[in-house]
């Protein structure tokens, strides 16, 4: 029986994996860590209602339950809020998790980590894991120094880097968007929609089954988890609206440089798979693909 401890459990991913990981209680005994009430809608586990940003409880709360993995889903993401917050953006997404790490190398414990398409520059697209990074946002650099951090440990982790994670969990303290195009076309609601860049999005049920592989096969390193095949972000609204049975018409495209965001944004991202499907035996689809799958579970 692996103990597992999933920061931010109430949310997107971390429902994710809470509905993936109970299915086997056999192998996983599951903790989730959050601050407030459990949202997830499930009492199958044991929830730890907790601020991972005081060291001290973090700590206490991980050497009681002596986890054999922890997964960090917990991130500080709104990109322009990390350029305007720069210290709570490294508390969450640098300092939780050295401190993680000390506890990992403590316990033997088994480190899982969340990044992002965010730490590079754009404008190459498809990377690999061994592409140098070269963030344009804080939020970026905070991802890719949690990332060189992990590096520098002794201790078995597993970074996921990922883009654009969507799907839908019990309770949303946010949106993502899929389900924000579909809400905004369903009130037939016009959206701008930018079509200068490049995302290969993914959905938060091949993010969690990432997660739990990397636990099965032990599988350390850097990995990237995504659908497989490049589009605009407009693109990508116009398939929701196809989907979805919305019109397309009342999406407009639209340059970044209008919109005027606090933090720049790559222009071209997407990754390169091949390590996923050779070490993880993982082989993600097109976002259409996992869009049909997605619309069949939520209609």
């Amino acid at each position: 029986m692996n103990k597992v401890v999933i920061t931010g459990s109430n949310g997107l991913l971390g429902q994710s994996l809470l509905s993936l990981l109970l299915k086997e209680k056999e192998t996983y005994q599951v903790f989730g860590f959050s601050r407030g009430e459990n949202r997830s809608g499930r009492t199958d586990f044991s929830y730890v209602s907790i601020d991972i940003t005081e060291e001290d409880q973090l700590k206490k709360a991980l050497l009681e339950i002596q986890p054999d993995f922890i997964i960090n889903t917990a991130a500080m993401t709104q990109v322009d809020d990390c350029e305007n917050q720069k210290e709570a953006c490294d508390l969450l997404n640098i300092t939780v998790v050295k401190w993680l790490s000390e506890v990992s190398e403590k316990l033997n414990a088994h480190l899982i980590h969340i990044s992002t398409d965010f730490i590079f520059d754009g404008i190459k697209g498809n990377y690999k894991e061994t592409d140098t990074p070269n963030p344009l946002s804080y939020y970026g650099l905070s991802k890719l120094k949690s990332e060189e951090l992990l590096l520098k440990t002794k201790i078995d982790y597993t970074v996921l880097r990922t883009i654009l994670v969507y799907g839908k969990v019990f309770d949303m303290s946010r949106s993502n968007i899929v389900l924000w195009v579909k809400s905004m076309l369903e009130q037939g609601k016009e959206i701008t929609i930018v079509d200068d860049q490049f995302r290969t999005p993914t959905y938060v049920g091949d993010l969690a089954l990432a997660c739990k592989l990397s636990m099965d096969k032990k599988a350390t390193g850097i990995f990237n988890i995504s659908s497989n095949q490049l589009l605009s972000v407009y693109e990508i609204a116009q398939e929701i609206a196809d989907t979805f049975n919305l019109d397309k018409n009342l999406i407009k495209p639209i340059s970044t440089s209008t919109l005027n965001q606090t933090a720049p944004r790559p222009a071209k991202t997407g990754f390169d798979l091949s390590k996923t499907n050779k070490v993880l035996e993982f082989y993600p689809k097109s976002f259409k693909e996992d869009l049909r799958k997605f619309k069949d579970i939520i209609m």
